[in-house]
């Protein structure tokens, strides 16, 4: 542990039996946002008010200001080029107030991160009102939000936030810098979005006025898609095109609310189609939840996402992680991105019908890591990039089969790692996510945490890992868990000291290498002595071939690893007409195979 970490779990605000210490604590915020987009100059303007209460022990003498759409002024550090469509000339704050009190502030200099000196403390234990008014133009170049084309808009992270305050690291003040993700509280949140005639407008949160924005047409048929299993079509390219779908007034001002959520985001298009449908995500309770589709009537692939949505909220609910889905509704927007926002996924469309469900399977599992859980992305974003992986493959398995599932895992999430020499990709993945360059960034957050993910659900059976991922959901969800508040709470619902497992997959250098070193028979008994040059605990499977052309599949998981090192003997009674032994590694892809065979 680092000592910040250490000093946490010292002062009782997190806890070694994998629980919120005694003395956690966060800080959240009650939003109240009204945004204007002007669809000719492609500018948003807004006001907002902020309740923010200050729940921790200190006293807090100024305050750290996100505004991650600053990432397109042309001095914002950034992980990549980007081309002269994407730059802008950034926010512009006019207004900011607390508690009444003018602060005369010069935006033109901020950047994704700011920290302001109050005119006087925020106290512990007390509630402090901001106001801000401000403007930004949407980038022209369109990435996790901008503009789709000159009539479709998606306007994420739109307002300026309060940054995380918490209690390991105080203010969050890492840039933005367009590759690691985002850390925010849970907040409560208003949101209206005035846009023009003939706009329809996708959000997080509950429509509360449909009556109000849609034609009594699109209005009737958005709420019986709330109830409907079946598609419903609430707008065709036609009415768009006709101004059948919106209230007919000049302006149109939509609002929704969503509680208890770190973020919100809009969308808006003059031309989109819009399908909706929904499912039951909670059989418990017969709770359902919306899913919405807006795309060009020219993909070919949107016009299956609300299909694909349901099936994906229904399985992630009853399967894996098993949690019912937590929010009241989904929106699939066709746009750059292949992000995910509360409530909002962003895809690009494919011819690929099964890349495009693929894609929009890892997206909507965001839901449950970060959204649910609250991780600090920008930091570890193993725990909600790998977690994504992992249910992504765990569904395609369920859709596609599991040789099908099995080959796509590896072709995209496992090959570019353990193929690539460079010693950068076996940094520990416990390495935060903003010290390691792209490729390195990709396979610790991606590929080697779900490999780790799945070897513990192979090592502790279906069960058991169901009952371990639970305790760590209940315990933290709706917080902000750090990587060792899931070790330890996976240990507790395991009922058992894995931590012999963490430090082998998530501090150290290893990869995937297993090699038979030596075999030696008397009579029918084998013993195979096993390397695990890589070092990685990995489950695999002995596949014996007799001579008669039969063969046994033994099956052994990670706790072989557990006490014997870099080596492993296996005692296995074959009989003696054994032609060959191949150790096959599956979907832990073996960086030499050619080691991995006895005859």
């Amino acid at each position: 542990m680092p000592r910040n970490i250490k000093n946490a779990y010292e002062k009782g605000t997190r806890s070694r039996d994998g629980k919120p210490g005694k003395n956690y604590w966060q800080n959240e915020g009650k939003y109240d946002i009204s945004l204007q987009v002007d669809a000719n100059s492609k500018l948003i303007s807004g006001t907002e008010t902020i309740r923010y209460s200050n729940n921790s022990r200190d006293t807090l003498k100024s305050v750290v200001i996100r505004f991650v759409n600053n990432i397109h002024k042309p001095e914002a550090p950034r992980s990549g080029t980007v081309s002269k469509d994407f730059l802008s000339s950034g926010l512009k704050l006019t207004v900011l107030k607390v508690d009444g009190m003018a602060i005369k502030v010069d935006s033109e200099g901020w950047e994704t991160v700011t920290e302001v000196k109050l005119p006087k403390p925020l106290l512990p234990g007390s509630i402090n009102t901001f106001e801000m008014t401000w403007s930004y133009p949407l980038s022209k170049q369109s990435g996790r939000e901008g503009q789709i084309n000159n009539t479709t808009f998606f306007a994420a992270y739109a307002y300026p936030r309060i940054s995380v305050y918490d209690d390991y690291n105080g203010w969050d003040r890492v840039a933005h810098t367009d590759r690691t993700e985002f850390y925010n509280d849970f907040n409560d949140y208003k949101l209206s979005v005035k846009a023009p005639k003939n706009y329809v407008v996708w959000a997080t949160g509950d429509l509360l006025n449909p009556d109000e924005v849609l034609s009594p047409m699109a209005a009737k048929r958005y709420k019986a898609s709330l109830i409907s299993d079946q598609v419903l079509h609430i707008a065709d390219a036609n009415e768009m095109k006709k101004g059948l779908v919106t209230a007919q007034n000049a302006w149109n001002n939509w609002k929704f609310e969503a509680l208890h959520i770190c973020d919100v985001t809009f969308s808006l298009s003059s031309t989109y189609v819009w399908d909706a449908a929904s499912v039951e995500v909670d059989t418990k309770t017969g709770r359902r939840s919306s899913v919405h589709a807006a795309y060009d009537a020219s993909a070919k692939d949107f016009s299956h996402a609300v299909k694909w949505g349901q099936e994906a909220l229904a399985w992630f609910s009853n399967n894996w992680p098993g949690v019912p889905y937590p929010f009241s509704k989904m929106t699939a927007f066709q746009g750059y991105a292949d992000m995910e926002y509360p409530m909002m996924v962003n895809d690009s469309s494919t011819p690929d019908l099964e890349f495009s469900q693929f894609v929009l399977n890892h997206e909507i599992a965001h839901t449950y890591f970060p959204f649910y859980m609250g991780t600090n992305e920008t930091r570890y974003a193993f725990m909600d990039e790998g977690w994504a992986t992992t249910l992504e493959y765990l569904i395609g398995i369920y859709q596609l089969g599991k040789d099908r599932a099995a080959e796509n895992y590896k072709n995209f999430r496992v090959k570019k790692w353990i193929y690539d020499p460079s010693t950068e990709q076996d940094q520990p993945i416990i390495s935060m996510s903003t010290q390691v360059s792209g490729p390195g960034y990709g396979n610790n957050a991606y590929g080697k945490p779900s490999l780790a993910y799945l070897a513990l659900k192979d090592m502790l059976g279906d069960d058991l890992f169901a009952r371990a991922l639970k305790t760590y959901m209940e315990r933290w969800n709706g917080k902000h868990p750090i990587p060792w508040d899931f070790f330890f709470a996976m240990n507790e619902g395991s009922g058992q000291d894995l931590n012999w497992f963490w430090n082998n997959w998530f501090f150290s250098n290893n990869y995937i290498d297993l090699a038979i070193e030596k075999v030696t028979i008397k009579g029918n008994d084998y013993t195979l002595l096993l390397k695990n040059t890589g070092g990685f605990a990995v489950p695999f499977d002995l596949e014996v071939t007799y001579k008669d052309g039969e063969t046994a599949l033994i099956h052994q998981t990670p706790i072989v690893w557990k006490n014997s090192g870099q080596q492993a003997s296996i005692n296995l009674k074959l009989g003696d007409s054994v032609q060959s032994i191949v150790l096959d590694t599956g979907i832990f892809m073996d960086a030499n195979p050619k080691d991995n065979s006895w005859k």
